[in-house]
């Protein structure tokens, strides 16, 4: 065999971004120096995080301006904030923000988790109780009864007792059908992510007043405050105890610009993303990394799409068996090289039917982690090859 490394991904350090700086100058300016210990490919892969690029934009929100978008648009005295995420990180802030408003807020959990597999209570004594999680809604009170004071596996955090702090204008109930919001209020703050759609359309079906998502606060400005237009307050992050950073705008102008300087640089096609939280499940605390509203928020023409590959697997196994290595090899080799989307389903099942830039975002995520790395870019290579490529 003549090539032994496959697909390779490193971070790359990065000085630390400030708001105004020029982003895609010092990317670009990473990769000429990276290029000099390191040969470029075409389609090789550079991943920028989101958090680079709002903190060079100073996409930013202070709990004053979070507050007052908020109250502009709920004018009645009591709103639901139904199913939001349990994470000092992600929604802290975001919910001491709608108590400022002075509004009693009704906060509606999901359970025995949260929309990303948070857990609120062990799930087996939810299972042993009498209690149907998917028609009874629980007051604090019938909560604690089945749960006791039950803590967070990861943060130790009693979040139920965490939220009611930082919202002592509020009552906590514990639903999932999302209309039984309706039973305390008609104007109602669908706080989830992945389900916002389906939630907010069966709200307003059933009659519900004011029906507001998450990406419909600070959709804009509020007295000179960061804002995103897609994503509102979705994908923000804690950034002091009154801030948040809030997820980047105009990532795919970022991109392109990016895209076209470091092809300048290094003569190769490279493709550019940017990347927010990967897409994976943790397999021991349960919880599915994506609180982000998307993995890639931004990115070049040649990431779109899935992996179009064969299972080697399967494929050993059916045909390459009384076969020596070297003639398996050439085999499968050829059969690599003439696949096409007629292939047999069967030599492509079990193969990731995933978008491209979620696979890469996660791998990136994975690389870079969210601690003192430093490496918020990310460099792939060799991603795009396969067996046939020596």
């Amino acid at each position: 065999m003549s090539r032994i490394i496959g697909t390779t991904a490193m971070g790359l350090r990065a000085p630390i971004i400030k708001t105004g700086d020029d982003l895609v100058e010092i990317v670009t300016n990473m990769v000429k120096e990276v290029s000099k210990e390191v040969k470029f490919h075409d389609r090789d892969v550079i991943a920028v995080t989101e958090s680079l690029l709002a903190r060079s934009q100073g996409n930013y929100a202070n709990s004053d301006q979070i507050a007052k978008d908020f109250d502009n648009k709920f004018e009645a005295d009591e709103v639901a904030i139904l199913f939001p995420i349990i994470s000092r990180n992600r929604f802290s802030i975001l919910l001491k923000s709608f108590a400022k408003s002075g509004k009693k807020l009704h906060i509606c959990l999901s359970y025995p988790s949260d929309e990303v597999g948070n857990l609120l209570m062990d799930e087996m004594d939810l299972f042993n109780s009498n209690i149907n999680p998917y028609k009874d809604v629980l007051s604090l009170e019938e909560f604690r009864e089945v749960a006791g004071d039950y803590k967070h596996l990861f943060t130790g955090m009693d979040y139920p007792e965490f939220y009611k702090e930082l919202a002592p204008n509020s009552e906590i109930h514990f639903l999932n059908n999302p209309v039984d919001a309706l039973k305390f209020t008609d104007n109602v703050l669908v706080s989830s992510i992945h389900n916002r759609e389906l939630v907010k359309r069966q709200l307003v079906e059933a009659g519900g007043k004011t029906i507001l998502k998450l990406d419909e606060i600070l959709d804009g400005p509020v007295d000179g405050s960061g804002y995103n237009p897609s994503y509102g307050l979705l994908g923000s992050n804690l950034s002091t105890g009154e801030v948040v950073k809030l997820f980047p705008r105009d990532a795919q102008d970022f991109v392109e610009r990016l895209q076209k300087n470091i092809i300048e640089v290094v003569g190769k096609n490279i493709e550019v993303m940017v990347y927010g939280d990967g897409a994976f499940k943790d397999p021991v605390g349960h919880i599915w990394e994506l609180a982000d509203p998307v993995v890639s928020p931004g990115f070049t023409e040649g990431l779109k799409g899935t992996p179009n590959e064969l299972k080697l697997k399967y494929v050993a196994d059916n045909e390459l068996t009384g076969l020596s290595s070297e003639e398996a090899a050439e085999r499968f080799k050829k059969m690599v090289k003439e696949k096409d989307q007629n292939t047999d389903k069967n030599k492509t099942l079990g193969t990731t039917p995933r978008q491209i830039t979620d696979l890469l975002g996660s791998l990136s995520d994975l690389i870079s982690g969210s601690g003192d790395k430093g490496t918020p870019v990310v460099l792939i290579q060799g991603y795009f090859d396969n067996y046939s490529n020596d």
